[in-house]
């Protein structure tokens, strides 16, 4: 009997997570399993409102992570949960408290998984509320790709074409390099094998990290056409109204960089990222247009990669 572990984590946003909650229910009808929320000690009373209101619904557990460690950290609670009854998942399915799965998402995902056994990880169709493909099936980041997306120049952009990260939305499904974490079914005998995520990562770059260990350790990550899910986006986060990068996030970047490819490689990844934030200011300036980065990221990114190197990985 295949059972699926469904998780939605859920951060100081308890009204959407419910209705995420309740789409998901829809999709895992006919599928053993559960849904586990996890509140990541929202500490707003998210918690309470979350246990009262589904309480009463049996294919769903609300536990409480004890700490707010971030996106991985928090599904980690989750995909070490078991089951209700005590049994064990074959597959883990996380699910943003933002997306709202379509009633044969999940379903898609599992049959896709079912049939290729040795594909790790099976992502969905990402949507707005208007239908449009959002980006979420990507390549991942290198030396190459890092002086591309800060230049954003178009000579350079076709000249790199092969390293830009982000794919534009496949029309059929097809393998990638990494896709983004809002609905993602994983196969938990390789997660067995690779580990769960990386909880240095706070946010961001979590997932490409582990669908990285999952490519270097013969796993394949599918993007599934078929399986469709509508994702509002940014409401956990905030991303879409940063005035400034967080330290989390050149953080996380760091850390991707250094872990997989040294340290090395990661300074030279910044000093390359460095010199297209350069080319892009220039442009801007003879063309006396708007920078399209957040306010002082050339000086963030500078004052944090300063520090970077002084600090020891975990």
């Amino acid at each position: 009997m295949t059972r699926v572990n469904c998780i939605v984590l859920n951060w100081r946003t308890a009204e959407m997570t419910l209705q995420a909650v309740t789409a998901a229910e829809r999709a895992m009808e006919g599928i053993e399993g559960a849904i586990t929320v996890v509140d990541n000690d929202s500490q707003d009373g998210s918690f309470e409102r979350l246990h009262a209101a589904l309480s009463d619904r049996p294919l769903v557990q609300v536990i409480q992570s004890g700490r707010n460690g971030g996106f991985g950290a928090g599904n980690n609670v989750g995909i070490r949960a078991c089951l209700p009854g005590g049994a064990r998942a074959d597959y883990v399915y996380i699910l943003n408290s933002d997306a709202f799965p379509a009633p044969d998402a999940i379903s898609q995902l599992l049959a896709h998984m079912e049939a290729n056994p040795r594909t790790g990880f099976a992502g969905s169709l990402i949507h707005g509320p208007d239908g449009a493909p959002h980006v979420s099936a990507f390549r991942f980041p290198g030396i190459a790709s890092e002086f591309e997306g800060a230049a954003k120049l178009g000579p350079v952009s076709r000249a790199l074409a092969r390293y830009i990260v982000p794919l534009p939305p496949p029309q059929g499904t097809t393998r990638v390099d990494w896709l983004a974490g809002a609905s993602v079914m994983m196969r938990q005998s390789m997660l067995d094998k690779i580990g769960l995520f990386d909880e240095t990562f706070f946010l961001y770059f979590e997932e490409t990290d582990l669908m990285l260990r999952g490519a270097r350790a013969g796993w394949a990550t599918n993007y599934v056409v078929e399986s469709r899910v509508m994702h509002i986006g940014s409401a956990s986060t905030g991303m879409k109204q940063w005035r400034r990068v967080p330290g989390y996030w050149f953080d996380s970047r760091w850390h991707y960089f250094a872990k997989n490819h040294g340290r090395s490689y990661a300074g030279l990844a910044t000093v390359v990222h460095l010199a297209g934030l350069g080319l892009h200011r220039l442009r801007i300036a003879v063309q006396r247009g708007k920078a399209s980065n957040a306010p002082h990221y050339f000086r963030d990114l500078v004052k944090h990669s300063l520090g970077s190197p002084m600090r020891p990985e975990k």
